[in-house]
């Protein structure tokens, strides 16, 4: 058997982005399309000639006003976000004492709370038993509780009522709802949910509507809760194309398109699995339910770089605590589109499936001490986010 290191901090600022050079067919990125549609990129265009005024309390109470509605809520039960990564990196200002990240998962929030120090513990879904949420899994002392939902990179949806019984008094529960409105229905969503106790539920904009390069999101959660996250903000956090476009992707018209945009995924989607289920050598996460799907093979870092090299980027997955070098994931994208993926990823697959099998790979339920030498303990293909410092906490399998 081979061992490595559990996933240090360094190593969860590596992001698809990275992995998608241009030139290269992006499977790495999970984002819909190469910009937005049309008829939102007019609505930001006319709201180019707003930029030569700050954006006012009136352009941020109109976006609000916009969320609350989609969803049910209050206008002050909303706060626009420059990006729902930046509801991650406001996440320290709750000041909690111990927080609990469940993954596999996205990584930002783990970086934001241990570059502030705060104590992080890993709760670490296990592929036996379909990522499944386990809420017992979750130190009752954890004062703050973070998941996504569907998640990423696992595409697993976790009901409703699993995610709600996280929550207990005195903790905030923290659900990333990234992904949620490429669900059809959004069956188990919780942003309308105003009754639950400390939850905030965060939304984006940028994979839907392929607005990345905007950043523009919002959180949902009772006022005095929004208050806290955004005590430290700068004025003017939010521009206002940011407003802009949060208002234009909430109203009714754009609600329904996303709804058909999610149910063509979910077509798009099945002809994936069926495709990659058919390759010899490929285990998929089943079942999936995000704009994406992980898979595990052999010799997944030889694997990746030969499909670099046929054109193609695929997000590597071993940044992501609990997975190895073996896993990927890739975007779901049109038929036309995934059957050059599948292609390249049959005859990268190839050779490999001719060698003898590997040793299997473990990875130790252990801590990287939080010191200088940890943040180097990570293999030498890994330079994403160097400076941000090592270390994990204690990881427990849900």
């Amino acid at each position: 058997m081979t061992y490595r290191e559990p996933v240090t901090t360094s190593q969860l600022r590596h992001h698809g982005d990275v992995d998608a050079e241009p030139g290269l067919l992006d499977f790495a990125v999970n984002v819909r399309g190469a910009g937005p549609p049309p008829w939102l990129r007019d609505r930001l265009v006319a709201a180019l000639d707003r930029l030569g005024r700050y954006p006012s309390a009136a352009d941020d109470l109109a976006a609000r006003r916009a969320a609350a509605a989609r969803h049910g809520r209050r206008p002050e039960e909303v706060l626009v976000l420059a990006g729902a990564a930046e509801g991650f990196a406001l996440l320290p200002a709750l000041r909690p004492r111990l927080a609990a990240v469940v993954h596999p998962g996205f990584t930002e929030p783990e970086v934001a709370l241990r570059t502030a120090g705060i104590p992080v513990h890993r709760v670490l879904t296990d592929a036996a038993d379909g990522h499944r949420l386990r809420p017992d899994a979750v130190p009752a002392d954890a004062d703050l509780v973070v998941l996504g939902n569907p998640t990423n990179p696992t595409s697993v949806l976790h009901p409703a009522a699993a995610v709600r019984a996280l929550a207990r008094p005195g903790r905030v529960l923290l659900v990333d709802e990234a992904f949620a409105d490429a669900v059809p229905g959004e069956p188990e969503s919780l942003a309308g949910d105003a009754t639950t106790a400390g939850l905030v539920v965060l939304r984006s904009l940028t994979k839907t509507w392929a607005l990345p390069g905007l950043r523009a999101g919002y959180a949902l959660g009772a006022p005095s809760l929004l208050d806290r996250l955004a005590a430290g903000r700068p004025p003017w956090p939010v521009g206002v194309l940011g407003l802009e476009a949060v208002r234009a992707c909430c109203e009714p018209a754009a609600v329904a398109e996303a709804r058909r945009a999610a149910e063509a995924l979910v077509a798009d989607r099945d002809w994936l699995v069926t495709a990659l289920a058919a390759l010899p050598g490929v285990q998929l996460q089943l079942p999936a339910a995000g704009p994406f799907l992980l898979l595990r093979v052999s010799a997944g870092a030889r694997v990746r770089a030969a499909l670099r090299a046929a054109g193609i980027a695929v997000r590597r997955a071993d940044t992501f605590p609990g997975l190895t070098e073996d896993h990927l994931r890739v975007a779901v994208r049109p038929p036309a589109q995934s059957a050059v993926l599948v292609a390249a990823l049959a005859e990268a697959l190839a050779p490999v499936a001719a060698e003898p099998a590997a040793p299997k790979e473990v990875v130790p339920n252990t801590a990287v001490p939080n010191t200088e030498a940890a943040k180097t303990a990570v293999r030498p293909d890994v330079g994403a986010g160097a400076g941000y410092g090592a270390g994990v906490g204690q990881e427990t399998r849900s």
